[in-house]
């Protein structure tokens, strides 16, 4: 079937390109979501009138997804979980948890659907980089470091104990005892 396109879609085309694709695709997703209409003459003569109009729509919404961008590129979220000592996570962090500290952080309007995640959810601690895709062919980067409850308290973001208390604890064991002998 062949349609017109009313928005940039990746695959297919630009704004006012025409494209063919399956039957089911156009009249069940394409044409309900107002991203397509059917390529007849009298859509494209239509097409050609409204031309600007849509073009228009089409940058302000690039222009609206490179503003959100602004706002979360580059950010550095730090999410604490409960971990064993190994650094195995007890559950994992997967979209919705990313997309939910990135907005409690910055206060945007983060879609779990914009979080991509190509190789599942986070499972063990450390530093992860994760891509965001904003729409319109914007996308943005962040970076999210999960560490273990309680790495305030001496344990570091791979699970093990900071030196500091391993030091501390070696220093115990050599002490001599001051107790009296009875």
């Amino acid at each position: 079937m062949n349609v017109i396109l009313l928005e940039k879609m990746g695959n297919l085309g630009g704004i006012g390109d025409e494209a063919v694709v399956k039957a089911g695709f156009a009249r069940n997703f394409l044409f309900p979501q107002g991203k397509a209409i059917p390529a007849t003459k009298r859509n494209m003569e239509d097409f050609e009138g409204r031309r600007a109009e849509l073009m228009a729509a089409h940058d302000a919404n690039v222009a609206e997804a490179q503003k959100r961008a602004g706002t979360v590129n580059g950010i550095e979220l730090r999410i604490e979980v409960n971990a064993s000592d190994e650094g195995r996570l007890f559950g994992s962090i997967g979209t919705r948890e990313i997309a939910d500290a990135i907005n409690a952080q910055v206060g945007s309007e983060l879609t779990k659907a914009e979080v991509l995640m190509p190789t599942g959810a986070i499972r063990d601690l450390g530093h992860y980089t994760v891509a965001l895709d904003l729409g319109f062919e914007v996308g943005a980067q962040i970076t999210v470091a999960v560490v273990a409850l309680g790495s305030e308290a001496g344990i570091s973001a791979d699970g093990s104990m900071i030196d500091a208390l391993d030091a501390e604890e070696a220093e115990k064991t050599q002490r001599p005892s001051n107790r009296a002998l009875v």
